[in-house]
């Protein structure tokens, strides 16, 4: 199991140069990857290639692109040539995002996200490969090629519900999963994606498991300050159900907090789940978590 980081807000005046130095500290340290979430702030693309350009030997991934608004043509070119400028360091992760951003902010229609998602494979995982995409779906279509040298990224996709599961497995490369416990991975996540890529003949996919991390005397205290800063995804649909189907009451509940010795154990077990990477969100404790978290890898 490979292990990376979640690169966390930057909170400064040059966000760019915060992140490149997260980046060049995360490969220092010997992480395998880092991830960049793409919410509100800095584009995720835009800023791996600009800020982690100039760092080699790490794998730099998107937790996630929004697929809305950006057609797949024009994502696929942007990520292509971020993919270029990073050596070939890219692991593209996308998600359809959530109802209350796509139809209360962006104001398109989040009707039957999982055909959404599929179409929009459909076009750009030929333009990721090289190749050319000519599909005319319900909704998404395309014919077209791009010529950008270095084709080949992995694409992998936020996918917790069964269809996109399916999706994740049968098309892509694997999953960037969040919020989402060792027992729902093990029971839900694992198995569904593993048949999927069986039944349509491709490699085993990768799971990327990300989750909050603190080492620390005072687990509980821990969880509720989790609680308290990732509340907002136990209100998400997608999230909470995750989180119901672990029998987590909130994000606290599937955070990996307590001294050395259990959080390492904690991570440990996940690799005898499935998990292919896990990737820790540090949240607390700072210098004492990323100093366990260094011994795992």
């Amino acid at each position: 199991m490979r292990v990376g980081l979640f690169l966390n807000d930057p909170k400064g005046a040059d966000p760019i140069a915060e992140l490149r130095e997260s980046i060049a500290r995360a490969a220092g340290d010997g992480f395998a990857s880092a991830w960049l979430s793409n919410i509100f702030g800095l584009d995720a693309i835009t800023t791996l290639a600009v800020a982690g350009g100039q760092v080699p030997g790490i794998e730099l991934g998107t937790a996630v692109v929004p697929t809305y608004p950006r057609h797949p043509a024009a994502l696929a070119q942007q990520a292509l040539t971020a993919n270029l400028a990073l050596g070939g360091r890219l692991a593209l992760g996308i998600g359809v995002s959530h109802q209350v951003v796509i139809e209360h902010m962006f104001g398109y229609s989040f009707e039957r996200p999982a055909r959404h998602m599929k179409e929009y494979l459909d076009i750009l995982l030929p333009l990721a490969r090289g190749e050319k995409a000519k599909v005319k779906g319900e909704t998404l279509q395309a014919d077209i090629r791009l010529n950008i040298p270095g084709a080949g990224m992995p694409v992998l996709i936020a996918a917790l519900a069964p269809r996109m599961l399916e999706l994740a497995g049968s098309m892509a490369d694997g999953t960037v999963l969040w919020m989402t416990g060792p027992r729902t991975v093990e029971e839900h996540v694992v198995p569904a994606i593993t048949r999927a890529a069986e039944r349509a003949g491709r490699p085993a996919p990768r799971v990327v498991c990300a989750l909050p991390v603190c080492v620390t005397d005072d687990p509980e205290g821990a969880r509720a300050r989790a609680a308290e800063v990732f509340s907002a995804y136990g209100r998400l649909p997608s999230y909470r159900a995750m989180l119901d189907k672990e029998g987590a009451a909130d994000p606290g509940d599937v955070a990996i907090v307590g001294d050395e010795a259990a959080v390492r154990a904690q991570i440990e077990a996940l690799d005898g789940i499935g998990v292919t990477d896990f990737v820790a969100a540090e949240f607390s404790s700072w210098e004492r978590t990323r100093n366990l978290l260094k011994t795992l890898l």
